[in-house]
Parts: C-alpha cells; sequence; structure tokens
C-alpha cells in the first residue's frame, strides 16, 4: 500500500511539474515572438541586447524588472481584493493546461468531461479582472472591469456553442478523444466554427481589436491601471498564458491535436517526438495570427464589439451546430 501511494505521489508531482514548466516557459515563448514579430511587421528591429542573440531573453529581463519596482496599493483599495486579483486572474490558464493533450497518452489529466472542464474554468478569469477593477477605486479601472465583464458574457455563448459542434461530431467531451476521433473532413465542416471560436477566444482574452477593457486612448489600462511591478507582471503573464490556452484548445478541437503527416513514424517509447512538434507549431502558428491581428486592425468600439457578436457570430455558430447535427445523422 505504501508503494502505491509513494508511486501516486511521484506520478502527481511530475505531472504538476511538467505543467508548470509548460506554464512559465511556452507563454514567455508566445511573448518573445510578439515582440519580434510585431517589430518585423512594423519595419523594426525589436529587442536584439538581452541574452545576446537577438534579445531572446527580453521576457526574462522584463520580469527582473518588474521583480524590482515598488508594489504600490491606492490608499483607497480594497487592499486584500487588490492583492488577490493577479492571482485570481492567473490561475485559470494554469489550470485548464492540466487537461490539454500535447500527444497521445501525453496529457497531465485525460477528464471525461475535459472541454466541460477547460471552459469553465477559463471564465473564472473574468473574476480577477471585475477584482482588480472594483478594488481599485479607480474609475477608469471599473469602467474597464465593466467592460471586461460584458465581453465576456456575449462572447461566451458562440465559444460554447462551437465548442457544442465538435463535441457532436467527437462524440466526447474529452480533448484527447476529439483528438482521437478527428480527422481530415472535419476542416472543412468545421471552419466556421474554427473562425468564431478563435474570434471569441480573443475577444475574452481582451487582445486587439477586442482590448476596449483595457483601451488605453480612453480608460488608461483599464483594470490594470493601479498596478504596477510583479502583480502587473501577473496579468501580463496571465494574458500570453492565455494564448496559449486558447490556442491548445483550438488545437485540440479543430485542428488535429497532434496528428499530421508521418506523426506516428518515430517512437521514443510511449512518447511521439513528431506529435509533439506538430501541437507546438500550430498553437505557436495560432498565437502568431493573434499577434497579427494586434498589428492589422485597429479597436472595435464597444456598441461595434456587440453588435459583432450579437449579429453575426451568434447566428453563423447556431448554423454551425445545425450544419454538424446534419453531418453527424448523415454519416
Amino acid at each position: 500500500m505504501s508503494d502505491v501511494l509513494d508511486s501516486y505521489a511521484f506520478e502527481l508531482t511530475l505531472r504538476i511539474v511538467c505543467v508548470l514548466l509548460v506554464f512559465l516557459t511556452v507563454p514567455l515563448v508566445v511573448g518573445q515572438m510578439e515582440h519580434k514579430a510585431m517589430a518585423h511587421m512594423q519595419s523594426r528591429l525589436g529587442p536584439m541586447y538581452a541574452g545576446g542573440f537577438h534579445g531572446w531573453a527580453q521576457l526574462v529581463a522584463d520580469g527582473v524588472k518588474f521583480l524590482q519596482k515598488e508594489d504600490v496599493v491606492p490608499t483607497n483599495a480594497d487592499k486584500w481584493v487588490f492583492k488577490l486579483a493577479p492571482a485570481v486572474s492567473l490561475l485559470p490558464p494554469m489550470f485548464v493546461l492540466v487537461v490539454i493533450p500535447v500527444g497521445p497518452d501525453l496529457v497531465s489529466q485525460d477528464l471525461d468531461i475535459g472541454l466541460f472542464y477547460a471552459l469553465a474554468i477559463s471564465s473564472i478569469s473574468v473574476l480577477g479582472m471585475l477584482m482588480a477593477a472594483w478594488s481599485s477605486a479607480n474609475k477608469f479601472s471599473l469602467l474597464g472591469g465593466i467592460r471586461g465583464a460584458a465581453q465576456l458574457i456575449a462572447y461566451e455563448l458562440p465559444l460554447v456553442l462551437c465548442a457544442a459542434s465538435a463535441v457532436m461530431l467527437a462524440g466526447t467531451m474529452s480533448l484527447t478523444g476529439i483528438v482521437e476521433a478527428w480527422e481530415w473532413w472535419w476542416l472543412p465542416v468545421q471552419a466556421v466554427g474554427l473562425f468564431i471560436f478563435f474570434t471569441a477566444s480573443v475577444a475574452e482574452l481582451n487582445r486587439p481589436p477586442f482590448d476596449m477593457p483595457v483601451a488605453d486612448s480612453e480608460i488608461i489600462f483599464g483594470h490594470m491601471t493601479e498596478y504596477t511591478g510583479l502583480r502587473f507582471a501577473l496579468f501580463l503573464l496571465t494574458e500570453y498564458a492565455g494564448i496559449v490556452v486558447a490556442g491548445g484548445l483550438i488545437t485540440a478541437m479543430f485542428l488535429g491535436g497532434w496528428r499530421g503527416p508521418f506523426w506516428d513514424v518515430v517512437q521514443i517509447g510511449e512518447v511521439y517526438p513528431l506529435g509533439i512538434l506538430y501541437t507546438l507549431l500550430k498553437v505557436l502558428a495560432i498565437a502568431f495570427v493573434v499577434i497579427w491581428l494586434r498589428v492589422t486592425y485597429p479597436r472595435l468600439r464597444e456598441d461595434q464589439l456587440q453588435k459583432f457578436c450579437w449579429k453575426a457570430l451568434i447566428p453563423l455558430s447556431l448554423v454551425q451546430v445545425v450544419l454538424t447535427g446534419f453531418v453527424t445523422v448523415v454519416k
């Protein structure tokens, strides 16, 4: 009995360590990619000095810089809520990573309701935003928090509907099961769902062109206006981790996860290196598109954002569900 418990404890510890390593490294890669991709799109170099080769350690240097900065708490703020808000925003992306498969049998925890769990947990991040907005005792922060909540309420519906269409085709809510059931003909059938899920994910992450909750030209920096130092850095890490999580979910549901040409040719033990590589490349490709949108499109107005969701994305997502239901019955 003792040996069984020790083995379980070791396996659990190993899984937690792996999730933490992914959580602390892949978002940094996305952040560095944003620095360099935006720079080249705008005909400039971007970071070049930190770490030597093309400024690869810029995000690490920024983290050290944030650690050295003073942690300021406004006099009129609700101090405990103000201090806890970054952690409440940061933890949900970490918990979602637990159920995202990187390869066959290579997932921290394969839940039967993995997709439901991921969508439910990811919605908690908005609570951190609202906590930061309300506790800051700043009218600009409060306005940013209200915008963020309204944005989540609107875009959660098309997000869930498109996730439901993927579940209908696969016949399971397990993300690993969805990847295993995935076939190439899903791509044209789920193309609209992929577009809607991606768009709604960008909106829920408050990324341009849907960054009204942190619109610097209108409300300074929204719910993050009063934050400095490490707490501000945690909000930034939450944003990049959210991009990775969104990319992982899209990859698993719509792009076949670890599947690709000859993904199962090379096998080391029970690990398929090419499958892992395909997963990472797909996630980074989605992250690149998110960055590309930031450089390309101007920020929408709040009324335009809501109209786009209620008049375009939600009707399209309903059409996607009907189409998926028809295909599921016919196939």
